[in-house]
């Protein structure tokens, strides 16, 4: 047996155990970043999914898509304005936010899991009663209330849905929902995650950044947190060492834990075949929290 080989066989062992654990769970992934962005880590991605789906785990993926809402928002004309990392949604916007989510990432998230013998069926919090929603309540730093448009915030989560189609299939769910009148609200796909995860009972939520994991200083990113638990998450916070885009992220994983999901990973998405490093593998490729 030559080295290659041996090295072949010992990845496989190495994954046996996991397959064994995992095998029959569901597991929710947070798919944005430079992994969403770039081609090759897109492949990746989905072989990544499909693999998993393969070896008996139940994979959920939920997508944002700010970037691609941004870049059809400006060849239309039209302003875009973020308060505290919310874009404020007006009727235009969540409009384009609607199509650019629903009709254009997430065909793309599912063509390209098919394209790799995967079978990914895509879907919204629309489909179904998924995600029920209502306006975001948000006060910024000086304790005044702010407006955000269509932004909204998830109050009801039903998954009947979601448990039928993952018996057979992969669901990829873009972050929007509707509230009780019908009205269609933007909501954080970080938040839909964890409320997803929360809801399903999943065995792990996953988040894909552009980041080495979480960090003891988010903003120097220095001393990363290889694994943690919720005590130790909450003394980063009181800390002021989560910032930026990560808030959401750990917001959403407190959520997720609290619920009853085992563990939740922060991973850097923009190391090839992420996924399967952190699920499947000793190493991993990001920080684990756990209760």
């Amino acid at each position: 047996m030559t080295v290659r080989q041996q090295k072949t066989v010992q990845t496989l062992l190495e994954a046996m155990p996991y397959i064994r654990r995992f095998w029959g769970t569901t597991v929710v992934l947070k798919y944005g970043g430079a992994a969403m962005t770039s081609p090759r880590l897109q492949e990746e991605f989905a072989e990544d999914l499909v693999l998993l789906r393969l070896v008996g785990m139940k994979p959920v993926v939920v997508h944002g898509g700010g970037p691609d809402i941004t870049r059809y928002m400006k060849r239309l004309g039209l302003e875009v304005n973020f308060v505290d990392g919310h874009r404020v949604t007006d009727a235009a916007t969540m409009e384009i936010a609607r199509m650019v989510l629903v009709g254009k990432v997430n065909k793309d998230i599912v063509g390209l899991m098919n394209r790799h013998g995967g079978t990914a069926v895509g879907l919204s919090g629309e489909d179904g009663r998924l995600l029920r929603a209502r306006p975001k309540q948000h006060v910024d730093a000086a304790g005044n209330e702010v407006d955000l448009g269509y932004v909204g915030e998830v109050v009801e989560v039903d998954t009947d849905v979601l448990r039928l189609l993952s018996q057979g299939a992969i669901p990829v769910v873009a972050s929007v929902g509707s509230g009780e009148d019908g009205q269609v609200y933007n909501i954080n796909a970080d938040t839909v995650a964890g409320e997803l995860a929360a809801a399903l009972g999943a065995e792990k939520l996953v988040f894909l950044t552009d980041v080495e994991g979480l960090y003891e200083n988010q903003d120097t990113e220095e001393t990363p947190v290889s694994e943690c638990d919720l005590r130790h998450l909450g003394t980063l916070q009181a800390a002021g060492r989560i910032s930026g885009g990560m808030l959401p992220k750990v917001a959403a994983v407190r959520r997720a834990l609290e619920a009853g999901v085992a563990s939740a990973h922060i991973i850097d998405g923009r190391v090839e075949h992420a996924v399967l490093l952190e699920i499947l593998t000793d190493a991993g490729c990001g920080t684990k929290v756990t209760r």
